[in-house]
């Protein structure tokens, strides 16, 4: 009875960080697609708001968040559109790695996505493109890499 109760505790503290993990990861992926929708209609308001969300919940994943975090704040210094997207690219660089690294899922029904013209990726929920890099002068600009789930 003991051993067993062992086990389950020690089955549960290894399991619980991932789950926290992913919970983290889809908490700050929210702020990360309003930002991807807001750079694909060629703005950037609200954009320093959300990427301070993005680097507090990326805070919490230790070592693994750091770069996000980095590049979080990185976006909400940006002072113009080019800036943001350039930042913005460095940003998805960063959530995509950790997912790959942590075996962590973006979620239901999100891609990840390619523009060839600007040789970046994002992630996306959807099928239509909403390309970030471009926006409304090139918006279904690239192409699904893979599907995150």
């Amino acid at each position: 009875m003991r051993l067993r109760l062992a086990l389950t505790l020690i089955v549960g503290l290894m399991v619980a960080p991932a789950l926290r993990a992913g919970d983290t990861l889809l908490t700050l992926l929210d702020p990360y697609f309003r930002i991807q929708s807001t750079l694909s209609d060629d703005k950037t308001a609200g954009i320093a708001a959300e990427a301070a969300t993005i680097a507090t919940s990326a805070a919490t994943l230790g070592d693994a968040g750091k770069p996000i975090v980095l590049a979080a704040k990185e976006l909400g210094a940006a002072g113009d559109l080019g800036a943001a997207r350039v930042a913005f690219s460095k940003l998805s660089d960063a959530v995509v790695a950790y997912s790959e690294n942590t075996k962590t899922s973006a979620g239901d029904g999100v891609s990840n996505m390619f523009c060839p013209m600007a040789n970046k990726q994002w992630l996306q929920k959807g099928e239509k493109v909403s390309n970030p890099y471009y926006g409304k002068s090139m918006l279904t600009c690239g192409e699904k890499k893979k599907k995150t789930t």
